[in-house]
């Protein structure tokens, strides 16, 4: 947050709005990449959900896995995220073998999808500040941790970024609370993680279904793939203020969004703003 002065009058300018001057933002993040996901993607997008899958190239053709030439068809509108080529334990892998298990986890997602994969969830959850160092030495933004918070929180580091909660995690009473909160000055993110073949093993996809149904349609919630949230917090974190905090250029090519005296403001991308 920021105060400053145009004329005399003192503004509180803030960098606490989501993409349209929203305070709200809801993603998803799915592991391993098995053929339950035809099932949640069905559901996400009948529902207007976005959502990202983290796939473990090495198992794709294999059974009960997805097929490595249905992946950019199936997951349209939606990210393909890294979780390795063989689901080690990156925290007992030699160097050489962490380094191999995520760049070509990535080359090969990124062959099928068409787009640059930037993130990945860690297999079993496990990492440490080594792993850390090593993912982002390769590319990658971001990566899903497997610790909840219970929170809406923004991440501090998006390399341990830990979700709010499993799905499994009273998930119907997170969504009511998360709709109801309000926080002042702070962004508020709902960030669900799981399996899907977990709904057909316990046989309740219409917990799914449900929490879709609950969230769906809000005008005051943003719903995005884990990378436009944290594409968006880069182009937050790049813009550039003046000595007087009034005047705001935007380089990025994503338009940002501020509250200024409470007020969303929108600053476009490549423009320079002056506000007051």
């Amino acid at each position: 947050m920021d105060r400053s002065e145009r004329g005399g009058i003192e503004l509180k300018i803030t960098a606490n709005r989501f993409p349209g001057g929203l305070a709200k933002a809801l993603t998803f993040s799915y592991d391993d990449g098995v053929d339950h996901d035809r099932r949640l993607v069905e559901i996400f997008n009948r529902y207007g959900m976005k959502a990202t899958f983290h796939l473990i190239s090495g198992s794709l053709d294999k059974p009960g896995f997805l097929r490595a030439d249905e992946v950019k068809a199936l997951f349209s509108g939606h990210e393909v995220s890294g979780h390795s080529v063989n689901h080690p334990h990156l925290t007992l892998a030699s160097k050489e073998t962490l380094v191999a298990e995520v760049w070509n986890d990535r080359k090969q997602l990124e062959q099928l999808v068409g787009y640059p994969v930037k993130g990945m969830s860690y297999p079993y959850g496990t990492y440490n500040d080594e792993v850390v160092r090593i993912i982002s030495s390769l590319g990658m933004d971001y990566a899903r941790t497997a610790h909840c918070t219970g929170e809406f929180t923004m991440p501090d580091d998006f390399l341990r970024w830990a979700p709010t909660c499993h799905h499994d995690d009273n998930l119907l009473q997170q969504g009511e609370r998360f709709l109801e909160e309000e926080r002042g000055d702070s962004m508020l993110l709902f960030y669900v993680f799981g399996h899907s073949h977990d709904f057909d093993r316990k046989d309740n996809w219409e917990l799914i279904e449900q929490f879709c149904e609950q969230v769906a349609g809000r005008t005051d919630v943003w719903y995005a793939t884990n990378h436009d949230i944290v594409a968006y917090q880069q182009a937050v974190q790049r813009l550039e203020y003046s000595a007087s905090g009034t005047i705001i250029y935007n380089p990025s090519a994503l338009s940002v969004w501020i509250s200024v005296d409470e007020q969303s403001v929108e600053l476009p991308a490549g423009k320079t703003t002056v506000l007051g």
